[in-house]
């Protein structure tokens, strides 16, 4: 296994170029099974990706565009997204392990009671997205991201790191957040500031929570009476 540090978190990532592995290419990620394993997917136009208590262990899906994906009581096992087009996906009570997301689409999406161990979002749009109770067992890290307006809600996110990403209105609710490697990212718009105790940022980010909490509380400014 290969792995990839950001400040003070490794993420171990899928070895799926490594000697004796042979991906075999399959038609689809459903099986009457359950399980699809060493195999390899792309290329494909989706109306609906559909898959519900089905494994996914090593592989790699590149170029996949699906309109509808709902995923549900899915493990997915050293798998890397490359390339995808998984706008409005729902995910719900999954579990993710060494999975790459990289350079994907995933605007709008919802992720319900996820659990993430060793997971990277690389260069991924996750604007207005939707991540609820999701918990880091291990290392999480979204490295230079879109999370426009996307929100957490009753999320642990102790063991993750965002960094370089772009965070206009990203909201954090009430969670667990002790430990958040919040290091730079521009952090003047975010919302839920007062949940963010014991986060980790740089000196330089102080003014930056300041500015966002001054506006989340929606303050009037003395001397601007004055003005009037």
């Amino acid at each position: 296994m290969d792995g990839i540090t950001f400040g003070r978190v490794t993420v171990t990532l899928p070895h799926l170029n490594e000697p004796g592995l042979y991906l075999s290419n399959v038609a689809s990620l459903d099986s009457t099974r359950g399980i699809v394993q060493d195999f390899q997917y792309g290329d494909a136009d989706l109306r609906a990706l559909d898959l519900a208590e089905t494994r996914l262990v090593t592989g790699r899906v590149s170029n996949l565009r699906a309109d509808r994906v709902q995923l549900d009581q899915v493990r997915i096992d050293s798998v890397e997204f490359d390339t995808c087009d998984l706008a409005a996906a729902r995910i719900a009570d999954s579990k993710l392990s060494r999975v790459v997301f990289r350079n994907c689409r995933i605007m709008g999406a919802g992720l319900i009671g996820v659990t993430l161990d060793n997971v990277l979002f690389d260069n991924c749009k996750l604007d207005y997205a939707t991540f609820e109770q999701i918990r880091s067992t291990g290392p999480v890290a979204l490295s230079k991201c879109t999370l426009t307006e996307a929100s957490f809600t009753g999320c642990d996110l102790g063991g993750a790191v965002l960094d370089a990403c772009a965070l206009r209105l990203t909201e954090f609710g009430r969670g667990k957040y002790q430990g958040l490697d919040l290091r730079g990212n521009d952090l003047t718009t975010l919302r839920g500031v007062a949940n963010l105790g014991k986060v980790l940022i740089d000196r330089t980010q102080q003014a930056e929570l300041a500015e966002a909490l001054v506006a989340e509380l929606d303050v009037t400014f003395a001397d601007a009476l004055d003005d009037q």
